[in-house]
């Protein structure tokens, strides 16, 4: 039996029940009851896969590849394992692309999709059965496993690559593969093709060229199906419930990576595989630092406390999520008047979010809210439309809104075609995150007031999930509360 906190002293929502955090928080007394349960890798009872998302959903995606490849053959290589220090490596994380296609999440697989072979389109190369080997890192689905749990149509040993690739591309018209990032499968796809050139005199036919697979995989994943936006909303659940719970635990006098520890311990005990990316925990000024992570400071009475974190699912979805609260649960005057135009300007971008906006609308509706406001505070001065045209407002605002959102956290897909930006349609899932960032960090733009002291420090930030649905959007992230009086406790 593993903690999970029940508060006798505090009234609490269920799910603000999660963590053991005895040391920390002495007035709250805790007990303990089961965490979620866990999946089984062990050799003698193997879990099937990493994925909530049934086998076909996988073929499904296969056969829209396939068709959208017309006569190219495509190869796609699951990641490496990657060395941390010394011979210790990192946690396995599956490339997005070999798992959107494939479900398999073990390392150096590699995945080959072939229209112009008709009787056998899928065929997986991956590490074989070896108890040996086994007996140190786990479980592996060899080549049966590949083919009766996966759906491959033949799979053969990785070792096996080199012998058989050129084989599996003859006859293909060109070959998809993504040059520059897999230099272990590089070499054996370049040398096939090769081969094919230097005996076209003969042969009378080659591959036509190397093309990437980029554009049509990731415009495939772009658009999520139903039972994808299902994962992502139990991601954005379990990422709210961690804000909820790091905002009714944080208080003066702790340490940032405390309130990291309590809501990564929650990504845990609810089935995730952890963050989602480094969780940002940043009180007072280092909420300034766009992607400060050393969450080693001290939280201070008066501050506020800037908290990006989102959890990644066992099959690689994921939340990303930001609010910003006073550590002490009241705004002073100057945090109050931020935080309150930082609210207004990401309500209005998620207002616009809808079929037929772009996501550079969304990023314009926010910049000028800010700067509207701006102006108004004395932070900015001169036209609205001026300072947005000669971007005088970067030292305050300096990111875009928002990014795509799926099996990355900064998600695959267009955002431009050409000149225009990409329309967003049903099923696109991006982050709506507008911020003000006051620090001496940026020099401010000739022409515009310098910024008195008492604004200096303050970083905020408000983050959501939001999915495009066919009358508008859904924000997967509501459970996260974000009201002014919702961040005073």
């Amino acid at each position: 039996m593993v903690g999970e906190v029940t508060a006798t002293s505090l009234a609490q929502p269920p799910y603000l029940t999660g963590c053991a955090i005895f040391s920390l928080f002495p007035p709250v007394l805790l007990t303990l009851r089961p965490m979620a349960p866990s999946h089984s890798n062990s050799i003698d009872a193997p879990w099937r896969e990493a994925s909530c998302l049934d086998a076909k959903v996988f073929a499904q995606r296969r056969q829209r590849f396939l068709e959208a490849l017309g006569g190219v053959a495509a190869v796609i290589p699951a990641a490496p394992l990657v060395t941390h220090h010394a011979d210790v490596e990192h946690a396995f994380r599956q490339n997005s692309d070999f798992w959107y296609l494939t479900g398999f999440d073990e390392p150096g697989a590699v995945a080959l999709l072939l229209p112009h072979r008709p009787d056998s389109p899928f065929v997986l190369f991956v590490e074989p059965r070896d108890p040996s080997a086994e007996v140190w890192n786990g479980f592996r689905w060899g080549c049966e496993g590949a083919v009766n749990q996966f759906g491959a149509d033949l799979a053969h040993p990785r070792s096996e690559l080199a012998e058989r690739l050129a084989a599996y591309l003859e006859g293909a018209e060109g070959i998809a593969f993504r040059v520059g990032r897999h230099p272990q499968v590089e070499p054996l796809v370049l040398a096939a093709w090769g081969r094919q050139l230097d005996r076209a005199p003969r042969s009378g036919r080659a591959a036509l060229g190397l093309v990437a697979p980029c554009p049509l995989l990731h415009g495939l994943r772009l658009r999520k199906s139903e039972a994808e936006l299902e994962r992502l909303r139990e991601a954005a659940r379990i990422s709210a419930e961690a804000h909820e719970l790091a905002r009714r635990v944080a208080r003066p006098g702790l340490r940032e990576r405390q309130v990291q520890a309590v809501i990564e311990q929650h990504f845990l005990e609810q089935g995730a595989r952890g963050p989602a990316y480094g969780s940002i925990v940043a009180g007072g000024d280092h909420a300034c630092v766009l992607h400060y992570t050393a969450n080693d400071g001290e939280l201070r009475d008066g501050d506020l406390l800037l908290i990006d974190a989102g959890c990644s699912l066992s099959d690689y979805y994921n939340g990303d999520i930001t609010r910003t609260f006073p550590v002490n649960g009241r705004f002073r005057g100057e945090q109050r008047a931020l935080y309150d135009l930082v609210l207004a300007a990401q309500e209005a971008a998620v207002a616009v979010v809808g079929p037929g906006a772009t996501a550079e609308g969304v990023h314009d509706m926010a910049v000028r809210v800010l700067v509207e406001g701006l102006v108004e505070l004395g932070l900015l001065g001169g036209s609205v439309d001026g300072i947005i045209e000669q971007g005088a407002f970067r030292h305050l605002y300096m990111h875009r809104t928002g990014h795509w959102l799926g099996l990355d956290v900064h998600d695959v897909g267009a955002y431009r075609l050409g000149e225009h930006p990409v329309t967003l349609e049903p099923g696109m899932v991006l982050t709506v995150e507008p911020g003000l960032y006051v620090s001496d960090r940026l020099a401010v733009p000739e022409g515009q007031p310098a910024i008195d002291d008492r604004w200096k420090g303050i970083g905020i930030r408000i983050e959501d999930d939001v999915a495009v649905t066919e009358r508008g959007h859904e924000v997967l992230s509501a459970a996260a509360l974000k009201s002014a009086a919702a961040m005073e406790h």
